[in-house]
């Protein structure tokens, strides 16, 4: 296809840039004053040239982020992780890269769909978003606890992929509790019957590190016990570094490597493919698409991109294109009705479209994959307990013994508290029954907030075996009591994982 109508956002305020970065003097400078402000200002170009404006008063809705920036390698993904690491929903986006110069604006609403008028987090957006000041800190006044951490310094990680199989989350956490490790953090994303996992170590075994290898190897005797014969998996222990990578495009590439987009339906835009029937699709359609035109007069490859419009999808799709070595150069992006519409106008880094077909199928195939993989599916568990040795193990046996299957989960720990979040499904597709909510509320302990896919409510409670009175009045948070039986069978199936069977 062709794309004859190339029309890619300019921001009104592009004319005055140069105003902006050089503006008019009131005074005549001596030429030497002047070479030496030159010289002095281009060693500090690409750290201080940088702006960042927040505008609560151009839209009615929205706040918007207006940001110009020398531009760089990457700096649309970081800067729209900044953005998405804060919670903040991003409506609408429109970004110019061309000319070695970047400029972008978000159009943003905290979880509630209120425009920010927190000065602390502006104040913070405004630094993070400038190449020099990103590595600040949040101050205390906005800081939120981030499910799972993104960024990890400080602690060894397991990096496992494999495949989706039943239980086999709850046989690797229990292995790690059974060697008294302790987990900091953790996340899990499935799709298309693959799995990757993230898991970062918490304990003393850290310090020296003496004892990670053997946690590696008995992790792998888990996963090889579990697979057949040429089934794909891997193990991968990472150590703390100062440039780690954010753990969702982490997984992002795990799932990437591991070709779960194999098999996967790109959904080119027709009708009749979604049951919408030609003619157009229909407004509650949530079909994912995505496909790739060429811009003959401009030379870009134009990826356009169809999909229900959800939390950090802008960051999922701008990491794909990232990682697999695509620039942007302009890109519009909106949602109507709750679906989302993306159009992105990039290139190959050594300046090629993208001219085989192959190599469109494969982007497009990625792009859908990456969506699918944190699409909300099944049953949500907000869950917040106290902090303990075991309680990953604990979580997904509880899971497993009420026949539930996790989907993806997220879970961080901060001081003596554990916050998770879990979407898990009935092992029969069936709807997960109310007794067996209750079940596992009773047996996780602490409060479980249950969210419910088809009416999008939710309900809390905090079981009554997670705490007690003591008699000061106060309440004691105690580990929830787990039925003898249920025990007994946990522990012959995990005796029973370390046999591996017979291969011929």
């Amino acid at each position: 296809m062709e794309c004859n109508n190339y029309k890619p956002y300019f921001d009104p305020d592009y004319d005055s840039l140069m105003e902006r970065i050089h503006p008019p003097m009131s005074l005549q400078i001596s030429p030497i004053i002047f070479y030496n402000y030159l010289m002095i200002s281009s060693l500090n170009f690409r750290c201080c040239c940088c702006r960042v404006v927040i505008d609560n008063e151009a839209d009615d809705e929205c706040t918007l982020v207006k940001v110009d920036s020398a531009n760089k390698d990457g700096i649309l993904l970081e800067m729209v992780q900044v953005l998405t690491d804060l919670d903040l929903v991003i409506s609408k986006s429109y970004i110019c890269s061309d000319g070695g110069w970047f400029m972008d604006v978000f159009h943003v609403t905290d979880q509630l769909g209120n425009k920010i008028t927190d000065q602390g987090l502006i104040a913070y957006i405004q630094q993070a978003l400038c190449a020099n000041k990103r590595v600040q800190r949040l101050s205390t006044q906005t800081v939120r606890e981030v499910r799972p951490r993104h960024v990890s310094t400080e602690h060894a990680a397991l990096e496992l992929t494999m495949s989706d199989n039943p239980g086999l989350l709850s046989e690797i956490s229990a292995a790690l509790s059974d060697l008294g490790s302790q987990l900091a953090a953790a996340a899990i994303w499935t799709h298309n019957g693959r799995a990757a996992c993230l898991l970062y170590l918490d304990d003393r075994l850290t310090d020296t590190g003496d004892d990670l290898p053997y946690l590696r190897k008995q992790v792998e005797k888990v996963l090889d016990a579990h697979h057949k014969t040429g089934d794909r998996w891997s193990v991968r222990l990472t150590y703390p570094s100062a440039g780690g990578t954010h753990t969702e495009r982490r997984l992002h590439q795990l799932m990437a490597a591991d070709r779960d987009y194999e098999g996967v339906d790109n959904c080119v835009p027709r009708e009749e493919k979604c049951g919408c029937g030609v003619g157009g699709h229909k407004k509650s359609c949530g079909a994912t698409y995505a496909y790739i035109e060429t811009c003959m007069e401009k030379e870009y490859s134009v990826v356009n991109i169809r999909s229900r419009d959800r939390p950090k999808l802008l960051f999922d799709t701008v990491c794909t294109l990232t990682d697999m070595q695509y620039v942007v150069f302009h890109a519009a992006i909106s949602s109507k009705c709750s679906i989302a519409f993306q159009e992105y106008y990039i290139r190959q880094k050594d300046g090629h479209t993208l001219e085989t077909e192959a190599e469109r199928d494969r982007v497009t195939r990625c792009i859908v994959a990456a969506i699918e993989r944190r699409a909300c599916r099944g049953l949500k568990l907000e869950m917040s307990t106290r902090n303990r040795i075991g309680l990953l193990s604990d979580i997904t046996r509880v899971l497993r013994e009420n026949s539930l299957s996790i989907l993806r989960a997220e879970m961080g720990t901060y001081g003596e508290k554990a916050i998770g979040t879990f979407y898990v499904k009935g092992m029969s597709e069936a709807e997960v029954s109310s007794k067996t909510i209750e079940s596992v509320r009773k047996d996780i302990g602490g409060t479980v907030t249950v969210t419910h896919k088809a009416t999008g409510l939710s309900s809390q409670t905090s079981s009554m075996a997670s705490s007690r009175t003591s008699s000061s009045g106060s309440m004691v948070e105690e580990r929830p009591k787990f039925a003898i039986g249920s025990m007994l069978w946990a522990q012959l199936e995990r005796l029973s994982s370390n046999f591996k069977p017979i291969r011929s």
